[in-house]
């Protein structure tokens, strides 16, 4: 199976397994706003609301992947990958929204409480539990390199912690009578998903505004290949970058000697970046004397 068709069957299995997940996430919800109306319990409104939030972000999320897997035209060059990360972006920030949320809504519970029945909401919040935990159990089948399918499975971990954080509120509450937690661990539960989604946020935007992968340092690339390659006599002009997670990008200039043969020259540095660095596509341009772009060297010093 060539590399290629690889990358289509991994994004066609996570998008099944991220279906799946968003089918069952919805079911549920639907279910946890009823109980959580009628138990009253803010800790199940809370995992309801960001139930929500989670079953749109799951479908947008099987929907990037089903788009990322048209071919690229003369409009788009690099296909529609790019937007399995803007999806993964805006699902860190709608985990944001939800944290926020509810710490408001703790606060005013917490100053006037309100009657909660506790048996109702410990066996929604327990049957959640189970529902979360099929939904975690299926996403983690797939590719977790994915920035996509990583941001999916947070948001149904932040379910999963819900449905916790629901059981034990209702517990206390069955055999105290002590309203308060279910408010207190419902911000337990936010401060959680906010850690979470400054992970999402900050990979995926890194993603989005070109930053080097992970791993993809220039300054690597440009001391590797000049130690390796006699014929290379300096490297600039490196900029890597990434489509996806998985789909790394680098462009350089290179200064050579006739030692080599440029075609040759040319195919042993892709060689190198591909087998040492991960790189499948990389553009190389060969110079003998002075840098054509020397006269207009205006680059951000990030340009190695």
């Amino acid at each position: 199976m060539s590399h290629h068709d690889h990358s289509h069957y991994i994004s066609s299995t996570n998008a099944r397994r991220v279906g799946i997940a968003a089918v069952l996430t919805g079911l549920f919800m639907i279910a946890e706003i009823i109980g959580g109306i009628v138990s009253g319990s803010l800790a199940l409104l809370a995992d309801a609301g960001h139930m929500l939030i989670d079953f749109i972000s799951l479908a947008l999320a099987w929907l990037g992947f089903k788009l990322a897997r048209q071919p690229a035209d003369f409009m788009r060059t690099y296909g529609f990958d790019r937007f399995s990360i803007l999806v993964a972006f805006v699902n860190g920030l709608t985990l944001f929204g939800i944290a926020i949320w509810i710490v408001v809504e703790a606060w005013h519970r917490i100053s006037q409480p309100a009657p909660i029945l506790g048996g109702t909401m410990f066996w929604i919040a327990l049957t959640g539990l189970v529902v979360n935990m099929v939904s975690f159990w299926i996403l983690q089948g797939g590719d977790q390199e994915n920035l996509n399918l990583r941001a999916a499975v947070l948001h149904v971990i932040g379910d999963v912690l819900g449905s916790v954080a629901a059981i034990i509120a209702a517990i206390v509450i069955i055999f105290t009578g002590w309203l308060p937690i279910d408010p207190i661990l419902s911000v337990f539960v936010a401060f959680i998903l906010l850690k979470s989604a400054w992970g999402v946020v900050r990979q995926s935007g890194h993603i989005l505004l070109e930053g080097s992968p992970q791993g993809l340092d220039p300054r690597d690339i440009k001391s590797d290949l000049e130690a390796l390659l006699p014929a290379v006599e300096d490297v600039h002009h490196i900029h890597t970058w990434s489509i996806t997670q998985e789909r790394p990008m680098v462009t350089l200039h290179v200064r050579a000697n006739d030692t080599l043969q440029p075609d040759v020259l040319i195919a042993t540095i892709k060689a190198r970046l591909r087998d040492h660095f991960g790189v499948e596509h990389s553009t190389v341009e060969l110079e003998q004397d002075r840098c054509a772009d020397e006269a207009h060297d205006d680059e951000p010093t990030h340009s190695v």
